[in-house]
């Protein structure tokens, strides 16, 4: 591998660490990453999800305080991450490269504009609308799941702003049960990809290393940082990602 290109997925993982462990949004930053090195863009993805495999264990690891006491919670709602990743997976190597690229683009945008809208769709959710107006929480995960085992733009965003309704607690713990479980997800999807996939292990060694640092880092930030001003940017530039993805599929 290139030296530039080893420094950029560097520099992509810890940057992809930082907004996954702070926002929910690492794949927006390591997915394009690893097209920007050459990699296909189903190859990218499935190398995505294991170099993800860091961001979890680093934020797991940068959260012990918050994670305090939230074992037998975070184990509950593992189970329905675990079983959505892996229906995720399945779903990916079932789809073409042709149809991937133009999925791609949608799914940013989407995770995009639930971003920019977060709060008002929490007030909506949580609006008294009958009794069957909220699903159960384990619904939830697990359809999340399936996100994010399949690609996971933004899965963080839906699963913090899940998780955020059925809980009242700061949000440095919601934040830190969002990553541990979603992390569980992402390895489900990612032990897949690990035998049945085309993952390219030096990309995500380097990915993988960047996003340690980076997710280690992040848990310490979001207790200082506003959360709405990064939201807003990371989205914008989503929405960017997707229009220029969505062009590129229909050059290709």
């Amino acid at each position: 591998m290139q030296f530039d290109h080893a420094v950029l997925l560097l520099a992509g993982g810890v940057g992809s660490g930082l907004t996954g462990s702070m926002a929910g949004l690492a794949s927006l930053i390591s997915y394009p990453t690893l097209l920007a090195v050459g990699l296909p863009p189903i190859a990218a993805n499935v190398t995505n999800s294991v170099g993800l495999l860091a961001s979890g264990a680093g934020s797991a690891a940068g959260s012990r305080p918050e994670l305090r006491g939230q074992g037998r919670r975070i184990l509950r709602q593992s189970v329905f991450a675990l079983l959505g990743g892996t229906t995720g997976a399945i779903l990916l190597m079932n789809t073409t490269s042709a149809v991937f690229e133009r999925i791609v683009p949608v799914l940013i945008g989407v995770a995009a504009v639930v971003l920019l809208m977060r709060d008002r769709l929490r007030g909506w959710y949580t609006r008294p609308k009958g009794r069957f107006a909220q699903p159960p929480l384990g619904l939830a995960i697990f359809l999340i799941g399936i996100y994010g085992g399949y690609f996971g733009a933004a899965a963080g965003v839906l699963m913090l702003a899940v998780m955020s309704m059925s809980m009242v607690e700061p949000l440095a713990v919601t934040n830190a049960v969002k990553s541990v479980v979603l992390g569980a997800s992402n390895a489900a999807a990612a032990i897949l990809y690990a035998f049945i996939a085309p993952v390219h292990w030096t990309a995500a060694a380097l990915l993988g290393f960047g996003c340690l640092i980076g997710s280690w880092i992040g848990p310490a930030l979001v207790r200082r940082t506003p959360e709405r001003p990064l939201r807003i940017v990371i989205a914008l530039a989503a929405l960017g990602l997707a229009a220029y993805l969505w062009q590129d599929a229909g050059t290709s």
